[in-house]
């Protein structure tokens, strides 16, 4: 009796579990996704935020810790080697243990560091509380898009990565602008502070709202593919960060710059041969990925677009500043018609993807980007107020929203 009363029990517990699991994911599939979205954002657009509003409080910063160019320079550096080596790693561990929980601890480390980086007081600080703030970067950002993917359904995935992109323009142009803002107000250190009611708030609305969706199978760590991905991409990145500052010669001892990127590639392309020996086995990286050619040419095209765009940002603020003389929040305000336009622009590209196709807007984009880019020559030479093409400011908006 007590052996049946037992099996009772037992079969009564599980089918309870059942209810309670069909109850979670008619729960997930019930919250509304564009709620989800707008929290994610807000993680997604500090970390974009903070690879460039740092640019525009150089200056300050340099006399207020009293650092050499090549510390202040690291300020940025160190974010952004973290920022690029650890996202791989970040993107596994969210299919090991959630998305949700990686982007919630991401984005709690992200905050925590975005408070320390306000109170540093010597440049080794900042440098050390950049790179951690970075990890807190690298670790949320694959989350937001394997969440979207998750949360919207297949016919609204082009509005909501059209949303998600407008946010990434904005993000990156406007960091001067809100930088300048804040260094002219309130001083350089609330560019970290005004992380901290941010991220507060966006963990709290995480938990709140974001759904906790794991896979019933936990997916195998790599951790050789994990060293040798994380190694390589550090050695390349730093190369090519410090190439200048040693003129692409000795950094120490034996070791040059050509050197430290010869490694990198060398260990990438171990990388390589260790993943196509684990193609059976939960690979750090599918190369079924790579075959397909719609996503290789993506991936490629959109570095050539964030290398070229980001990569003005910072000669950019320095020049308005310390050539043109204006202040942080002029020249700040410089790069704010183009955010502008971008955020607007985004959202309408996102809806023509699920009308036309992403080919059809593809080359018109490619085509603006580069007539945009063709006046950028021009600030070189040009002494007004306003040093930024209008043509450059409508075309380049216009491009990275396509």
């Amino acid at each position: 009796m007590s052996q049946s009363g037992a099996l009772v029990r037992r079969s009564r517990y599980r089918e309870l579990q059942g209810w309670a699991k069909r109850g979670t994911k008619v729960a997930n599939r019930e919250r509304n996704p564009w709620v989800v979205l707008s929290v994610l954002l807000v993680g997604f657009f500090m970390t974009l935020l903070d690879t460039t509003i740092v640019n525009i409080a150089i200056p300050d910063m340099t006399k207020s810790l009293n650092g050499s160019l090549d510390q202040v320079l690291w300020f940025v550096n160190a974010y952004t080697l973290v920022y690029a080596g650890f996202q791989l790693l970040a993107g596994r561990l969210g299919d090991r243990f959630g998305p949700r929980n990686m982007f919630i601890a991401g984005l709690a480390l992200f905050t925590l560091a975005s408070a320390a980086c306000g109170m540093a007081g010597t440049p080794g600080q900042m440098i050390v509380l950049r790179a951690v703030q970075g990890l807190g970067a690298a670790a949320l950002m694959p989350q937001t898009l394997a969440l979207i993917s998750s949360v919207f359904p297949a016919h609204r995935r082009g509005a909501a990565f059209g949303v998600w992109s407008a946010v990434a323009s904005l993000a990156i142009l406007a960091g001067p602008t809100v930088g300048g803002v804040l260094v002219s107000s309130l001083g350089w250190r609330w560019i970290f502070f005004i992380n901290v009611p941010l991220g507060v708030l966006a963990v709290a609305g995480a938990f709140a709202v974001v759904p906790n969706m794991q896979s019933s199978r936990r997916s195998r760590l790599d951790l050789p593919g994990v060293l040798l991905s994380t190694i390589g991409l550090f050695l390349v990145v730093f190369g090519a960060i410090e190439g200048q500052r040693y003129q692409w010669g000795r950094v120490w001892s034996f070791l040059t710059i050509p050197v430290i990127l010869v490694a990198g590639a060398l260990v990438l392309g171990a990388f390589l041969l260790v993943q196509r020996v684990r193609q059976e086995c939960d690979p750090l990286l599918p190369f079924q990925l790579l075959g397909n050619k719609v996503f290789s040419v993506s991936i490629m095209l959109a570095w050539a677009v964030m290398f070229a765009g980001i990569g003005m940002i910072l000669p950019l603020t320095i020049y308005l500043q310390s050539v043109l003389g204006m202040s942080a929040v002029a020249a700040g305000l410089v790069l704010a018609p183009p955010a502008l336009l971008s955020l607007l622009l985004s959202p309408i590209a996102g809806n023509l993807v699920q009308k036309v196709g992403g080919r059809a807007l593809l080359l018109p984009g490619l085509a603006l980007y580069s007539a945009g880019r063709s006046t950028r020559w021009r600030c070189g030479t040009c002494r007004r107020r306003w040093p930024v093409p209008r043509r450059e400011s409508c075309l380049l908006p216009a491009s990275w929203a396509l």
